[in-house]
């Protein structure tokens, strides 16, 4: 009787744990309310799965359909996004492990029950530790931010004077800038929707200005205010100039990271003096330059000087950073506007109509719903033929593995593989040491709690780790323990090989079917916010806000193209069709969205003069350059697309002679005219030649 009391009792309480576990991976970062009904979606799904999971095993013939039925179903919730994506794996997880479950007591209703009370139990705990810490979300996402920020400016620094490893400099910095892009869109959602549903408040006010100067200082470090050619040739006879402007900004990166790691500590902050200082020497280094030199070097020294008054920007913005970071009040004036906020906030698009649009072949959630749910059915029947000790260990390891892009898949096949042979090495010499079940036990836990804390860093060691706990949980309750770790690598060799050929060849989903739409979408963008800026700096005025949400929309499409090559340049080299060619088009739009970074960062921030008439003429050539590009992208699939020689000629243009050298300009005796004329005249000349480049790489397949 004692024995069936703590047997419902351990039954109970196994139910609780699982329910919590499974609807977990939902709360990710977000809006508060976001997270609770993702965890709440979760805690329903795991219980219909779970009660529908219990009689899988009794179907008989009828197993397979409906488990591949189950599988598309739940798979196919990821078409909403990402955090759909998350209750949908809680949703498999469930489904798979409830072939695990033998139920000695309770029925398959009142276990399903008791997993979705778990998550509701989940839930409560979430949203409880949200109100006793509500700081700890939005702390650690400004402090992700600030570092990663941090590393971007170092990338930068190496670029200057370092012709040799350019390239990969220039390579790095696209992702770096891909995954500030996608953390922008988090930390832009928890600051801006949660200050809409709490009202105004000085810390959320005071968080959202620093999240601004960040994203003014990715902007600034991303402009690219110079001629590398002519930065290059400059310090190869002036190397002290370039080293005091790679110290410089080594001192702003560290800075940051000092403030990311005392965000807290105010007092801790390093001290403006040595930046001070740090400006001071190189101002004075460049004004000796400028008095030794001829007048044909008054070109260099402007170069320099929009270069340092870069730097100074930058300078400004971490003072304001560590000015907010200080908690002062805040004046009504700085409170923003939540009709202006409202805008720079992507709506998800929850309509049932979308399950119905991504019903079909040429959506990638659909294939891959399909190919999951195939390869489940073949992974268990696997199982189910060889009598495999748990055959829900393979559909295990393809839940996990299988992803919607090829090069994922295939990373995590290689590395659950590896994990899985390192854990079970691990798990043979402690069992070989050790025979106490409480120690295995003991391990097996903070195995645990070490896997999940390293999956979404370092998934092989995660994977060592998970079969490791595995394997000793399994210890205290199999005598033969030696063949639970046969049966944990078999089981995982074979879900990781299932995985891999499934996604490899049934129904595959390449990107370079995908990419020209992010090209198409990458370039739009750039075009938006260009027009942006030439209007304002036609018309001057205050910065409207329209300009801000296209420099975040230019951002945020040069984060999906750079993705999407990446996930191409992972694939099968017969796949990567006109590779070469698809590279130099998210480099030319990267060079694009860099040159707008420096004009941009520069009306914004300057007193300009009007807008000359060469000004107006070559930015109508570029944006009609852009806007050919676009129309010729759109009618490009570069699956069937064969290159051929361009026979698209550019009608004949003269560009305007540098115009600081032009006696219009030199009569002002205006060092600030100089340094626009200078500055606003080299980002133009570039963006020409990169509209006209992209132009005629992109006529090699209109025809």
């Amino acid at each position: 009787m004692i024995i069936g009391i703590i047997t419902d009792h351990l039954e109970i309480g196994l139910a609780l744990c699982f329910g919590a576990i499974w609807c977990s991976p939902s709360d990710v970062s977000g809006r508060l309310k976001h997270k609770q009904v993702g965890i709440l979606y979760a805690s329903l799904l795991v219980v219909i799965v779970s009660f529908i999971g219990g009689y899988l095993k009794n179907l008989g013939f009828f197993l397979f359909p409906i488990l591949g039925l189950l599988t598309f179903s739940i798979s196919f919730i990821s078409v909403y996004g990402f955090r759909a994506s998350l209750i949908s794996f809680s949703g498999l997880l469930a489904l798979v492990l409830s072939f695990a479950h033998t139920t000695q007591t309770l029925t398959n209703l009142e276990h399903a029950l008791l997993i979705g009370l778990g998550g509701i139990w989940y839930l409560c705990l979430s949203t409880l530790w949200f109100y006793i810490n509500p700081k700890a979300q939005t702390e650690e996402a400004i402090i992700k931010t600030i570092l990663q920020t941090a590393d971007f400016i170092d990338t930068r620094k190496q670029i200057i004077g370092d012709k040799l490893n350019r390239g990969r400099l220039q390579s790095s910095l696209i992702n770096l800038q891909s995954e500030l892009a996608e953390q922008h869109v988090t930390l832009r959602e928890i600051l801006l929707l949660s200050r809409r549903s709490s009202g105004k408040s000085n810390y959320k006010n005071r968080r959202l200005m620093v999240f601004s100067q960040l994203v003014e200082i990715l902007e600034t470090a991303n402009a690219n205010p110079v001629n590398y050619d002519k930065m290059d040739e400059f310090f190869e006879t002036h190397p002290k100039i370039k080293t005091k402007f790679q110290n410089l900004i080594s001192e702003l990166s560290l800075q940051l990271r000092t403030i990311a790691k005392n965000l807290k500590h105010t007092h801790k902050f390093s001290s403006n003096k040595l930046l001070s200082k740090a400006f001071n020497g190189l101002q004075n280094e460049i004004l000796r330059f400028k008095n030794e030199s001829s007048f044909k070097d008054y070109e260099r020294y402007l170069m320099l000087q929009n270069f340092l008054d870069y730097q100074k920007k930058q300078f400004e913005k971490l003072k304001k950073i560590k000015w907010l970071l200080g908690n002062p009040e805040l004046s009504s004036e700085d409170y923003q506007d939540n009709n202006k906020l409202k805008r720079f906030i992507e709506i998800r698009d929850y309509n049932p109509k979308l399950i119905i649009r991504n019903f079909s072949f040429r959506s990638t959630i659909f294939k891959h719903a399909l190919r999951l749910s195939v390869a489940v059915m073949f992974g268990y029947a696997i199982g189910l033929l060889f009598d495999f000790q748990n055959p829900y260990w393979i559909i295990l390891t393809i839940i996990i593995i299988m992803r919607p892009s090829y090069g994922l898949t295939k990373t995590r096949s290689k590395d659950r593989m590896i994990g899985t042979l390192i854990g079970a090495v691990l798990a043979t010499g402690l069992v070989f040491v050790i025979n106490n079940p409480y120690i295995f036990g003991a391990f097996g836990i903070i195995s645990l709690v070490v896997a999940f804390s390293m999956v979404q860093k370092n998934y092989k060691a995660s994977a060592t780790f998970i079969t490791l706990s595995i394997i000793l949980i399994y210890a205290i309750l199999e005598p033969n323990i030696f063949k639970v770790i046969q049966f944990r690598v078999l089981d995982t060799l074979i879900g990781a090989i299932i995985s891999y050929s499934t996604m490899r060849w049934l129904w595959p989903a390449w990107s370079i079917t995908e990419i020209s739409e992010n090209i198409k979408n990458s370039l739009e963008a750039n075009t938006a916010f260009f027009k942006s800026i030439r209007n304002f700096y036609q018309n001057k005025g205050p910065v409207p806000t329209s300009l801000k949400v296209n420099r975040k929309e230019a951002y945020l499409q040069m984060s999906n193209l750079s993705s999407a090559f990446q996930r191409m340049a992972q694939e099968p080299e017969s796949k990567q069709n006109h590779l070469d060619d698809i590279y130099e088009l998210v480099v030319i739009n990267h060079s694009c969205l860099t040159s707008l970074a420096s004009l941009s960062t520069y009306v914004q921030n300057n007193q300009t003069s009007k807008a000359s008439e060469d000004f107006i003429s070559i930015s109508e050539r570029i944006i009609e350059n852009l806007d050919q590009t676009y129309t010729m992208l759109k009618a490009i699939n570069f699956k069937d697309s064969e290159i051929n020689k361009p026979i698209f000629k550019l009608e004949a243009y003269e560009f305007p002679k540098n115009l600081i050298t032009s006696d219009s300009i030199l009569q002002t005796n205006n060092e600030r005219t100089h340094k626009e004329a200078h500055l606003v005249w080299e980002q133009l000349y570039w963006l020409n030649s990169l509209s006209e480049k992209m132009l005629k790489l992109t006529s090699k397949f209109s025809h």
